[in-house]
């Protein structure tokens, strides 16, 4: 999300300077440092990469994982897999090249896809936060509410709308001219709106939803918990339900509150924020992509076992797609 940061940040001084400054910086890096992240980077990507399509070709594979809900999560997984092939080879070329002494077409490319799919990835995110509310605390009308209708509709929207912030703030950031006077005006309304959209509204409606699916499942193992006989049970249940809730925001507020907020802030500071700091922390919500079929995906056994039915090679042996995934 570089784009964001290089567009909205206060500097006192011309940017190409900061540029050069960091380009001078990475070239006298040592090689061995240099190869070092060049094959993180490549395993990340890789990682990314590979996770993402399992979670595609299982869903598309095996006839019981064609829910609405995995549909929401194939939609994050593409999502995903597009940034492991396209945003974070695009980033190694950026962070470690000389692509930020000649911010061309190259660069721009790798900002749109930058920002419109890491929009689209939480967007989604908030969608799959969505369908577990009605899932645990409205089960009775979960299957009128969330249907394949309605499920496409929203990743219809989530898409259409990552697709215009990337659109709008990459027009903006080839129309940008460096700050000469007063920019406060200029920053402050694209680093306010653009993060209220991409990242404050998706994670506090997530956050809503989640706390509330919290209090719903507490409430159930209280009522579990009243009769003596379950009461080891229900604590064992409650205990998962928190774990779970946990890793899901934690890992996400993890990887990217850090670069929005300091996205945000940097208008009101008077010291411009480290080039080097933003791409740093652009690189902890491009792992989010690679975290997230590990969430989402590996708490449940039976894509473990598609999984372990796709990697051994077992599905080209014969048709195993109505198989019973336990």
């Amino acid at each position: 999300m570089e784009t964001l940061n290089r567009t909205w940040a206060v500097d006192n001084y011309d940017y190409c300077n900061e540029i050069d400054h960091l380009s001078y910086s990475l070239d006298n890096i040592s090689s061995t440092m240099c190869v070092l992240l060049y094959i993180f980077f490549a395993f990340l990507s890789v990682v990314t990469v590979c996770g993402n399509l399992l979670i595609i070709i299982s869903v598309g594979y095996f006839a019981q994982l064609r829910t609405p809900t995995n549909s929401l999560i194939v939609s994050l997984a593409v999502t995903d897999l597009l940034i492991g092939s396209l945003v974070i080879p695009f980033s190694m070329a950026f962070s470690l090249s000389s692509c930020l002494r000649h911010a061309g077409l190259i660069c721009q490319v790798r900002d749109s896809f930058d920002v419109s799919l890491g929009t689209c990835s939480i967007l989604n995110l908030c969608c799959i936060a969505v369908d577990r509310y009605y899932a645990v605390c409205q089960p009775l009308i979960y299957t009128t509410k969330i249907t394949n209708r309605v499920v496409l509709v929203m990743i219809l929207v989530s898409w259409g709308i990552s697709g215009l912030i990337g659109v709008g703030i990459t027009i903006a950031g080839l129309n940008h001219n460096p700050c000469k006077e007063n920019c406060s005006l200029q920053d402050l309304l694209p680093s306010t709106v653009g993060p209220v959209f991409s990242f404050y509204l998706p994670a506090l409606i997530m956050l809503c939803i989640y706390f509330k699916i919290f209090l719903v499942a507490q409430r159930q193992a209280r009522i579990i918990k009243s009769n003596k006989t379950s009461g080891v049970t229900a604590s064992r249940g409650e205990r998962k339900a928190t774990r779970t809730l946990a890793i899901v925001m934690g890992v996400f507020l993890i990887c990217w509150a850090p670069l929005f907020v300091c996205i945000t802030v940097a208008p009101f500071s008077t010291d411009a924020v480290p080039f080097v700091v933003i791409e740093a922390l652009n690189w902890v919500t491009l792992t989010n992509s690679m975290l997230n079929p590990f969430i989402y995906a590996f708490f449940y056994s039976w894509y473990r076992t598609a999984f372990r039915m796709i990697i051994s090679g077992k599905i080209f042996q014969g048709d195993f797609s109505n198989s019973k995934l336990s």
